[in-house]
């Protein structure tokens, strides 16, 4: 198949090029900054610089490939900023799919995430509500992942991965990553706030496997849910790092998610089930 990839620099996109090439599919990766085009075009794809925000530029491009199928891993991480990251969901999402439609794209698969349902006392699966009536910042979040996910909907089929907190190369995870910063100063402490991890390999996976997934939403999350005072020294001691401070108490959202439907049904097989063994193994 033809396929695009927008967000091809990022930590997931990364890694699922050269799995795509390897596939047989001709790729073609886009990217906002002249300095990623090298490193796309090393994968065996197709380098495409271009700014998601112009629209007319996002209309011009997907005309012009004509693409089976889009993937969608733009985000705005690395500032830190939820509002920059909700307009790229926003804005961003908008401009892709409305060029997707005029070039008749007839699948796409999108990047949400897995901690923007509403409260509850267990893991959450998919049918569950989004956390649509979040008090502000959260609010914030929130709006960006509603406005990408109604939007992707437009494309005849669609899925939508909504990925745990990612770990692995190059995420904040990594040993130079700002939480491994904040952990090694003292700087994060351990709560009750339940969160469900993927590590980036198997996000990676995922967005390929779902090539052949039907329509639809999926939890992409490893297979244990934990909260913060079971996670945080266990990735402490693997980062070297002091055992955390602990502070009792959780945000009523801090849920995590489950990955039944993913495994159980489209066979969904992890690389890393589990960040007990999964931060060792990614911080050797």
């Amino acid at each position: 198949m033809k396929i695009f990839v927008a967000g091809a620099s990022g930590v997931i996109g990364r890694l699922l090029l050269p799995q795509l090439v390897q596939a047989g599919h001709d790729v073609f990766g886009m990217t906002r900054k002249e300095e990623q085009r090298g490193a796309i075009e090393q994968t065996g794809a197709k380098a495409i610089v271009a700014d998601v925000f112009d629209r007319e530029q996002m209309l011009n491009i997907l005309t012009a490939v004509k693409p089976d199928v889009v993937i969608h891993q733009l985000t705005s991480l690395s500032q830190g900023s939820s509002a920059e990251n909700a307009r790229i969901r926003i804005e961003g999402t908008r401009n892709l799919v409305d060029a997707a439609k005029q070039a008749k794209v007839q699948k796409i698969i999108a990047q949400s995430i897995s901690w923007a349902y509403e409260p509850g006392p267990t893991p959450a699966a998919e049918e569950t509500a989004l956390d649509s009536f979040a008090p502000m910042p959260r609010n914030t979040t929130i709006n960006g992942v509603v406005a990408l996910e109604e939007a992707v909907k437009e494309i005849p089929a669609y899925v939508i991965l909504r990925y745990g907190t990612l770990y692995g190369p190059a995420t904040w995870y990594a040993k130079n990553g700002d939480t491994a910063k904040k952990v090694i100063n003292q700087e994060m402490k351990a709560t009750d706030g339940v969160s469900s991890f993927v590590h980036v390999e198997d996000a990676a996976n995922a967005a390929l496997l779902a090539l052949d997934w039907p329509t639809g939403t999926y939890n992409i999350v490893d297979d244990e849910p934990a909260k913060g005072i079971e996670w945080l020294p266990v990735y402490a001691q693997a980062l070297g790092a002091p055992a955390p401070d602990i502070q009792s108490g959780a945000a009523p959202w801090e849920r995590g998610a489950s990955n039944h439907k993913a495994k159980n049904e489209q066979g969904w097989i992890l690389q890393y089930p589990t960040w007990r063994t999964g931060f060792l193994k990614s911080l050797q």
